[in-house]
Formats: C-alpha cells, structure tokens, sequence
C-alpha cells in the first residue's frame, strides 16, 4: 500500500486474471530467494515504474485464484524513493487514486473491505 504527498492510493489494472481489467494494489509472486521486501520493491518497480522502499506489514489475506486454488497475499506500506509512474509488466494502467475515485473503480474482490478494516479508505 503506497500513498503520495497528497494522499492518494497507488492502484493498478489488472492486465491479466484473475481479475483482469479490475483494479488493485501493485503487487505478485515472490521468487525463490527472495524476502518479501525485496518482492515488493520489484514487483511495484515492474507494474508501476516506480521504486520503492518498503516498510511493515499491513495484514495478510487468502483470495481466490485461478483454477479454486487460494492465494495468501500480505500487503505492506510502502514509500516511492524514485521512479516515474507508468504501467508495466502485467499491469494495464496505475494511476494514483483518491478515495472518492475508488469508490467508482471496479475493485479486486475484497479490496474496498480490506482497505476500510485498516484504516486505510472508508467503503
């Protein structure tokens, strides 16, 4: 979860499924060797262009994925350090979004819910 000066969440569109054409936090796989932190900082680089340092975590929580299989994702905070934003990889925009913006947006399943639980934009 990342958020600029002006308080704005970084989204991206999902390029991909599941959930292809919905909007949600940056984020993917870790790979083999990697910590968390490291995956974060490379999976935001990969789909926003931007660079990141990344700080605690926020919660974790299982979601579907392809096939019935179930996905635990932890989410953290995380500060821009560099970078420009533009989308990439398996994302099909980013944008910087307040939270009247994400309330029209077709969110993840979840999303909304798991942003308003920590504080982070009411639903």
């Amino acid at each position: 979860m990342i958020k600029d000066a002006a308080g704005r969440l970084l989204l991206i569109k999902r390029g991909h499924e599941p959930g292809a054409g919905l909007w949600s936090l940056p984020g993917g796989r870790i790979e083999p060797g990697e910590t968390d932190q490291q995956a974060v900082a490379r999976e935001v680089l990969e789909e926003t262009g931007l660079q990141v340092a990344c700080g605690r975590l926020v919660g974790t929580v299982e979601l579907p994925g392809l096939g019935g299989a179930v996905v635990e994702v932890s989410d953290y905070l995380a500060t821009v350090t560099g970078g420009e934003l533009a989308a990439g990889d398996d994302a099909a925009d980013a944008a910087w979004v307040t939270a009247a913006e994400l309330a029209r947006l077709p969110l993840t399943q979840g999303l909304a819910e798991f942003l308003a639980a920590r504080g982070v934009y009411p639903t």
